[in-house]
């Protein structure tokens, strides 16, 4: 299969993935609502109670709720693919003259669009709370491209995981019980400056602190006084984030890819 050919196979999965929503808009009302929530919730509710020096909160949550979004987000990779695999959809691709990656590239980039969507909702939400992008056009586009890459790698390994389950709702399940304190244990919500020293440490490390830093700084939301960082990971939060996607990409696509044959074969 040439490179053109699996191009072309990788956009006709793609427009079957958006196609979905278009028939089944429901598809998209948890990927939209939840956020919008968190976002009211947190701007309305506990941001008067979480004063933060020298900023805005609702400008401070802003990138840390993208960044939790995008992250979720890519959950529906998994549980897409689980579904095809267990109704049988997989074996009829796979019987096709088309790509083998094929599958895998037009999921993950129908998610890409998702979140765009996801993320154009989310700012006009921001925008009406508050929000405001402090920096230039560019520095703001840099901004949702870090997220939208990110977002983009951690799908990739939503496809492994939904392959190898088999089952759409393990992948839900399974991915709850990681993603949630990831996200958590971060900068997303609130400052670590006051986080014990082991959870610090890992926040300081954890890609999610990092995506989500940088996009504040892109943005412009870190005030007139930004806290300093210590850690390497904070200090270069783009290129952190870029390393930990390039990462996940090298490792994951060639195992998601192996395991989306291994399980059609079976």
């Amino acid at each position: 299969m040439t490179a053109p050919g699996g191009l072309a196979d990788s956009w006709v999965i793609a427009r079957r993935s958006l196609k979905h929503i278009r028939r089944q808009p429901e598809m998209l009302t948890d990927a939209t609502i939840q956020p919008i929530m968190f976002v009211l919730l947190f701007a309305y509710v506990f941001g008067s109670a979480i004063p933060i020096q020298g900023v805005n909160y609702r400008e401070f949550l802003m990138a840390g709720i993208f960044a939790q979004t995008v992250v979720f987000g890519s959950t529906l990779t998994g549980y897409y693919l689980a579904e095809d695999l267990q109704k049988g959809i997989i074996d009829r691709f796979r019987s096709l003259p088309m790509s083998q990656s094929a599958v895998l590239v037009g999921r993950t980039s129908a998610d890409v669009a998702t979140n765009v969507l996801v993320l154009a909702v989310m700012s006009l939400t921001g925008l009406i709370v508050g929000w405001r992008i402090r920096t230039s056009f560019f520095e703001a586009l840099a901004a949702y491209l870090l997220l939208l890459v990110f977002a983009y790698a951690f799908s990739w390994i939503m496809a492994y995981v939904g392959l190898a389950v088999r089952a759409p709702e393990v992948v839900n399940n399974a991915s709850f019980i990681v993603i949630l304190p990831l996200t958590f244990i971060a900068n997303t919500f609130v400052p670590i400056d006051n986080f014990p020293p082991v959870l610090k440490w890992i926040a300081e490390w954890n890609p999610v602190s990092s995506v989500t830093l940088a996009a504040r700084q892109l943005f412009g939301n870190l005030g007139a006084h930004p806290i300093g960082q210590t850690a390497w990971s904070l200090q270069h939060p783009a290129l952190y984030t870029v390393l930990w996607a390039a990462g996940i990409l090298l490792l994951f696509i060639p195992l998601a890819v192996r395991q989306f044959k291994q399980a059609a074969a079976r």
